[in-house]
């Protein structure tokens, strides 16, 4: 697939044979594009920057750039992205600051709608959608196959758990365990996210186990070090539910409650 002769591409950046470069885009020396991939128009892909194999990136994108951050002093910071990716337009990216591991990595099979952000330092695993305006702060860790719904916002240093699901214009200020479904600004537990566990083949006892734990942890009035050691035996026979657990012992700034 071509390059487009109005595109400027580095003729020290490493990009696969195969990968379709549209008009106007620029990409810089220390960029990495794995084979399969497709950058669309007026994008601009900088600083160390790897990108995997098989990933859409639409017209208008900015992957790579400097962190928002004043102590940032030009460090070779990277951005990692994984496989399998789309980002479409109006999304941005920034690479990682010395502040944290140096690194924004993004894993596999993410899509990233229209205007979305991931600030500098963030950790994405895979299967996660990010709707039209959602942003990360920096230094934000979010799960595997979680849905952030448009505008959703998340304060910096948070976690987001496994499949949970954050509503249109939910305001995250603390940590959201695994499953569970928010809303709100600032944002409140509202059940758990059974449709989405579904959808990735989760059984109806293992939903019904993780909807056990979430009303030890919201409903019983119990202590939060209470009710995690409650789950924690329920955790013994439910994958389900230690994934929940692990991600309510990772809290560092609290749950949403």
């Amino acid at each position: 697939m071509p390059i487009d002769a109005s595109a400027h591409v580095h003729p020290e950046a490493q990009v696969d044979d195969d990968v379709d470069v549209g008009p106007f885009t620029v990409i810089g020396p220390h960029v990495k594009i794995g084979a399969g991939s497709s950058i669309g128009p007026h994008a601009v892909i900088d600083g160390h920057t790897t990108i995997g194999r098989n990933n859409t990136v639409s017209q208008f994108v900015s992957l790579g750039g400097e962190p928002q951050h004043r102590g940032y002093q030009g460090e070779p910071t990277e951005l990692v992205i994984g496989d399998g990716n789309t980002f479409r337009e109006y999304c941005s990216v920034h690479r990682g600051t010395m502040f944290d591991q140096g690194v924004t990595r993004i894993g596999d099979d993410n899509l990233l709608m229209a205007y979305t952000h991931v600030a500098h330092d963030c950790v994405l695993g895979n299967g996660i959608t990010m709707a039209n305006g959602a942003s990360l702060a920096g230094h934000v860790n979010i799960g595997d196959h979680c849905i952030l719904a448009g505008f959703a916002l998340v304060y910096q240093f948070r976690h987001i758990g496994t499949l949970a699901f954050l509503a249109y214009c939910s305001g995250v200020v603390q940590d959201v365990p695994a499953f569970v479904r928010s809303a709100g600004s600032p944002a409140e537990p509202h059940g758990i996210n059974s449709i989405g566990m579904r959808r990735i083949g989760y059984s109806n006892g293992e939903i019904a186990a993780v909807k056990k734990a979430y009303r030890t942890l919201y409903r019983s009035k119990m202590r939060l070090a209470d009710a995690k050691e409650a789950i924690r035996e329920y955790a013994q026979t439910s994958p389900a539910v230690a994934t929940m657990l692990a991600s309510l012992d990772n809290a560092q700034r609290g749950i949403i409650r």
